[in-house]
């Protein structure tokens, strides 16, 4: 662990901050570089990129507050401290895909097509962001003698951000392999879903840090079901759309 990288006088800089910034520019650039090659302006999807970044970030800390809402209540300065961590992907895909919905449809862009460029390049950002997780000793895991040492809780526990890094990395490797190569509109959108949700679903079983609220689960997890779903749904909906047309 490693909650703050050094200071400079007065001026702190934290890794969890560090590595949404460095995620931020990474994704950006890789994602400018791939609209160039689909002959896509790279400047309107940086811009897109841009807000889909922040607004999920606000999005996600918007819900961590709010399912944590008795700690927020009794410490209320906490809420604008993201540098301690606290995010809830959930938060940010609702939050980051209704901002991503009125850009596409205020500069007239393709829905699924705009949407399946920018989609390996958000998991390759939470890639990088979980390892401020771990660098920042949040979204901890379960207690385990083959696990890592967290000062914090003078504990050894299993490093569920660093297998959600790398699992994420490897959805991010796959949705690239697709995204390179013939696909519907709005397959890769699908398989993220369908991805991201199967990984949380069972990273979660692993983790400590949220109650099991409904026959052992999480609300994480009955909320990666619903996804899930979602995305069978969708994939169903495109494929069907596909033979009609053919």
């Amino acid at each position: 662990m490693l909650p703050e990288i050094c200071r400079i006088g007065s001026f702190t800089i934290y890794s969890y901050g560090l590595m949404l910034v460095l995620a931020f520019f990474t994704a950006t650039w890789l994602c400018s570089r791939q609209a160039a090659q689909e002959k896509q302006n790279p400047e309107t999807v940086f811009n897109l990129f841009f807000y889909v970044f922040i607004f999920g970030i606000i999005g996600s800390r918007l819900f961590y507050v709010l399912i944590n809402a008795d700690f927020y209540l009794r410490h209320p300065l906490e809420i604008i401290m993201l540098q301690h961590g606290g995010m809830a992907w959930f938060g940010g895909l609702l939050l980051g895909s209704a901002v991503a919905l009125l850009f596409i449809k205020r500069y007239k862009l393709e829905l699924f097509k705009t949407l399946d460029l920018i989609i390996p390049f958000i998991a390759l950002g939470q890639a990088i962001g979980r390892i401020g997780c771990l660098l920042n000793g949040c979204c901890f895991g379960r207690e385990s003698q083959s696990g890592l040492y967290f000062p914090v809780f003078d504990k050894f526990l299993i490093p569920t951000q660093l297998y959600s890094s790398l699992l994420l990395l490897l959805i991010f490797i796959l949705l690239r392999f697709k995204q390179d190569r013939q696909h519907l509109p709005g397959e890769i959108l699908c398989a993220y879903l369908f991805l991201y949700s199967l990984k949380r679903f069972f990273i979660e079983f692993l983790r400590n840090d949220s109650p099991r609220i409904f026959c052992g689960l999480t609300l994480f997890q009955i909320l990666c079901l619903c996804v899930f779903f979602i995305s069978l749904g969708l994939t169903r909906k495109i494929l069907a759309a596909k033979n009609k047309a053919g």
